[in-house]
């Protein structure tokens, strides 16, 4: 096993467990589901008695606003050196260059097979269950979507001209392509190589503390952001599209508690219940923040802390699985899309379900990890089977609230595919993974 700084605290403690910011500690843990509990409760509260006015704008866009706002910002703080940094150091650590192409290729397979299992499964609930069947379509709703980028632009895309203006604009693709070649780089640097690495290293150890120290901020991040969300929306929303609403929040469900399970039993070997105990609050901050780039840090910090997954592998796979698995996004567009086709009419056909599976299995490659971003992505897998691009104004009311759920289930694919690519590979640390305190807080 890799003795990294990551791994290892300044105190020789591999777990870290006297800084007391580790993420999934039963404490931490705790708080953080007390808190969206709270403001679940407040925020519902708030919308069933319609507080209006001053008290109104003092509280939900005032202080739930701010507070969440920043929780948002501190970890998307962190996101583009944590990923730049983290990835140069696990390229550079893999002293085999072919062990690179195959742990990539393998991770690439799993994160393609389970959206492509997932927006299939979509598919298959939306067609049996008819959430658009005799939907009353109001024409007033518009929804203006952008048109599908051609795949040469997208594959030129990846590349970047300019890394710092990649860094920049929190392009993610660009940033991992950089990252990887760097690293790369510095392998076959022989001695200057090295020690760069261990300058990075240090980087890595740093930025690996300043997670555990905002993290120790995260109940009241939690709180906010889910009082807002609720007393904005609460549950009127999303009372006309109530079967709509049930059939994704169902396929979520079934993904994230039986797809990823059954991947870690039969193809990791791996004891389920003890990966999702373990992931409860990088779930929660997930569900909060509706961005899998926001949560990424906390992801990768479980991965590793918690589950037990060795540096070289988490720091390649979870910042590309946060970038391109979007398991819950595809799950969102392919019963959106035959929930639109129902509403107005039209037939697709199974031709056009293929087609809907393939479009929405390679559109999660480039669907960006901020909240909402599943909507403009729809609307490309939308003109591949000519349907309206307006129906998209029919879900976009609760599709916040969707958000929540389907960005828990993307982080939960991210890690899954993680522990079980370190398995294969010898990277998985069985003893951490099997603790269930490993990695918590003290």
């Amino acid at each position: 096993m890799s003795t990294d700084p990551v791994r290892a605290d300044d105190d020789g403690d591999p777990l870290g467990g006297d800084d007391g910011g580790d993420i999934g500690g039963a404490g931490l843990t705790q708080r953080i589901l007390v808190a969206m509990a709270v403001g679940l409760g407040l925020g519902l509260v708030v919308n069933l008695l319609g507080v209006e006015g001053a008290i109104a704008d003092f509280m939900v866009g005032g202080l739930l606003h701010v507070g969440g706002a920043i929780f948002l910002a501190s970890l998307k703080l962190l996101v583009v050196p944590l990923v730049f940094v983290s990835l140069v150091c696990g390229t550079a650590a893999l002293d085999d260059l072919s062990r690179l192409g195959r742990l990539g290729g393998r991770t690439l397979l799993l994160y393609l097979f389970t959206t492509a299992v997932a927006v299939t499964v979509a598919i298959s609930a939306g067609v049996l269950v008819q959430p658009g069947a005799g939907f009353d379509l109001p024409t007033e709703l518009v929804f203006e979507g952008r048109p599908a980028p051609p795949l040469s632009e997208t594959l030129i895309q990846i590349f970047p001209t300019n890394p710092v203006k990649a860094m920049a604009e929190g392009n993610m693709l660009q940033i991992i392509v950089f990252a990887v070649l760097f690293g790369l780089a510095m392998t076959m640097a022989g001695k200057p190589g090295k020690r760069t690495l261990s300058l990075f290293e240090d980087f890595n150890a740093v930025i690996m503390r300043l997670v555990g120290l905002l993290m120790r901020f995260a109940p009241i991040g939690v709180f906010c952001l889910i009082a807002k969300v609720f007393a904005e929306q609460g549950f009127e929303a999303f009372q006309p599209l109530l079967k709509y609403f049930g059939v994704v929040l169902g396929v979520l469900l079934l993904h994230g508690l039986v797809v990823y399970p059954s991947l870690l039993i039969f193809v990791g070997r791996l004891d389920p219940r003890l990966f999702m105990r373990k992931m409860r609050a990088a779930q929660v901050v997930a569900f909060s923040t509706a961005s899998s780039g926001a949560t990424l840090p906390i992801t990768l910090r479980t991965a590793e802390r918690r589950l037990g997954v060795d540096n070289r592998v988490a720091s390649f796979t979870i910042p590309l699985g946060a970038t391109i698995n979007m398991d819950g996004t595809a799950i969102m567009q392919g019963v959106a899309t035959v929930f639109i086709a129902q509403a107005y009419g039209v037939e697709i056909g199974p031709t056009g379900y293929l087609m809907v599976v393939v479009t929405a299995t390679l559109a999660s490659i480039g669907t960006a990890g901020v909240p909402g971003v599943g909507l403009i992505m729809l609307a490309m897998v939308l003109r591949q089977v000519n349907l309206p691009v307006e129906g998209i104004g029919l879900i976009i009311g609760i599709d916040r609230l969707l958000d929540m759920v389907r960005t828990a289930v993307n982080i939960t694919g991210d890690a899954a595919v993680t522990c079980i690519v370190a398995k294969g590979e010898g990277e998985l640390d069985l003893e951490i993974y099997a603790d269930p305190e490993a990695g918590a807080a003290a």
